[in-house]
């Protein structure tokens, strides 16, 4: 580093850059060397520069750094990690910090020879950046065309088949993008996505449940940067993924829910666009005919399918590890909880059980308050199924889950027949179809919405009785669904339509029909990007 020529072999790095150049890029030196190179880059650069240097004692000695004067300190990103790739998730966050414009690297041979394995890989993987220019044509008009072009963004495969079958149905184009947990910030995905909005031209985005969003909110400055909007479909509760998410509030994101009851806090959250969007079914999969294939085992007057919750709740209690006062009051507070028509578990808390509430609050941290508000909607969703199939085991029913409800109910003098879990996308459309009545007993943890039951039954031709409620009412007219509202109801309901078979077929008719017509993924998606297209499309575009 000090011998003859050193100083002209770091400033030559810049030679080939003119200034103009160096201004509409954020450069990347690798290695700091001995100022002569940054030095010259903070005088010809008036923006932000980075410097990579991993050999943290060789720069203690040089003290290029500390002989800075402190603006130029304050315009210096240093990163000093020795795994080459949290280095380039600290140089894309900065990218997006600085309107995603290109990282120009600059290397310092001295570094490229002490370290080829880290600073020239650095070099390769950065210089790809800056032969792409997609900033400025990724940005442009959404919605300007009748037929738009959907980007799937998922981090797993749930749901996303039904959404991409519910594409190729409407004859949308599409592209599904797999993000992988740990490549969000990371180069390689930025890269990726950028050549697939500059390519394939996507309207909007569509994720379930957050997935493939990024905690630190790298992929909305990413969207907001590409001025690209993303729908995410919540079909779970969605405050108890939704807190994770507290730098992910962005203009460009749209957030549709399936319990309409969770718009005001959502939007009390920061969320400018909240939407409700029921679940659906796939009439291709749930369909009559599929009763056929189902074992003579699967035939039922009666059957019940569900999770006993009981190992979920233990669990949950079991690692959450929450203070005694909680623990002590939780069988209290739970079954208060399921006999409430309080949507939210905070505020119950704070009505109904102001002491709990109090330790309820001094938990660690808002992960901790939510685990024990699932604990509690997780209890409450267990007593209320539990009381309701209870109601129902005079009848002999058929119950599909867990083990737990057999030891849930191994007192009973009455036993039910009991099957292991059934598979939903392979089983379940076969099933239904072989029960006379299939029971329905939604979850606590949505009092004011329909499961996914309500649509695939109907779907599959089979009668469902279902416990009623209050967004039911705009589904489905009355005589399209059978329900209870009360569980001392359920049994006599079960045995007036077991000797009723013409009024339960009128019904799952009616129901059937009604689901064909308005509650598909097809229909689900028409109106999440209708939804899209009247918030974030072009003037001229928009009906």
């Amino acid at each position: 580093m000090l011998a003859p020529g050193g100083a002209e072999r770091e400033t030559a790095v810049l030679d080939e850059h003119g200034p103009a150049l160096l201004q509409a890029c954020l450069p990347v030196l690798l290695g700091c060397g001995l100022g002569h190179a940054l030095n010259a880059l903070l005088r010809q650069h008036a923006g932000p520069v980075a410097v990579v240097e991993k050999e943290t004692d060789l720069q203690g000695i040089t003290g290029v750094l500390d002989a800075l004067s402190p603006q130029d300190r304050q315009r210096v990103l240093l990163l000093t990690d020795p795994d080459a790739a949290t280095v380039l998730q600290g140089l894309t966050r900065w990218q997006m910090q600085h309107q995603g414009r290109r990282l120009l690297p600059l290397a310092l041979p001295f570094y490229t020879r002490l370290a080829p394995g880290y600073y020239g890989a650095l070099q390769k993987e950065l210089a790809a950046s800056t032969r792409y220019d997609f900033w400025a044509r990724a940005a442009g008009p959404r919605f300007a065309s009748a037929s738009p072009r959907v980007l799937l963004l998922t981090s797993k495969y749930f749901l996303m088949g039904e959404l991409e079958n519910a594409c190729r149905t409407l004859g949308l184009e599409h592209k599904l993008l797999i993000i992988r947990d740990d490549s969000i910030a990371c180069t390689d995905f930025v890269q990726q996505l950028l050549e697939a909005v500059v390519t394939f031209k996507p309207d909007c985005c569509i994720t379930l449940n957050h997935m493939g969003v990024d905690v630190e909110g790298a992929l909305m400055d990413l969207l907001a940067r590409l001025q690209l909007p993303l729908a995410s479909w919540f079909v779970d509760n969605p405050h108890l993924i939704i807190h994770l998410y507290t730098r992910c509030v962005s203009p460009w994101t749209a957030l549709f829910t399936w319990d309409a009851d969770n718009i005001p806090s959502l939007r009390e959250a920061g969320f400018a666009h909240v939407f409700y969007l029921p679940l659906g079914t796939d009439p291709e999969r749930f369909r009559p005919e599929r009763a056929a294939e189902a074992p003579s085992s699967w035939k039922a007057e009666l059957s019940f399918v569900g999770n006993s919750m009981l190992h979920k709740v233990g669990g949950r209690l079991k690692h959450g590890r929450f203070p005694r006062p909680l623990l002590l009051a939780f069988r209290s507070v739970s079954q208060c909880f399921m006999e409430s028509e309080q949507r939210s578990v905070a505020d119950f808390l704070r009505q109904d059980f102001p002491q709990v509430h109090d330790h309820y609050s001094a938990l660690p941290d808002n992960e901790a308050r939510l685990a024990y508000e699932t604990a509690v909607t997780w209890q409450a969703t267990r007593l209320y199924r539990n009381g309701c199939v209870r109601r129902l085991l005079p009848l002999h029913p058929l119950i599909v889950g867990d083990d737990g409800w057999k030891r849930e109910f191994r007192r009973e003098p009455v036993q039910p027949r009991y099957l292991s879990a059934l598979n939903y996308y392979t089983d379940l459309p076969a099933f239904y179809g072989n029960s006379e009545v299939n029971f329905n007993a939604t979850s606590k943890q949505m009092k004011g919405a329909v499961n996914q039951r309500v649509f695939d039954i109907p779907a599959a031709g089979a009668f469902v009785l279902t416990d009623w409620r209050e967004q039911m009412e705009g589904l489905f007219e009355p005589h399209e669904m059978a329900c209870y509202h009360e569980p001392d109801e359920a049994p006599g309901l079960v045995r007036h339509f077991l000797a009723r078979p013409a009024a339960r077929h009128a019904i799952t008719k009616a129901a059937r029909a009604r689901v064909l017509s308005c509650h598909t993924w097809q229909h689900r998606l028409q109106t999440l990007l209708s939804r899209m297209r009247e918030v974030y499309g072009t003037p001229a575009a928009r009906p």
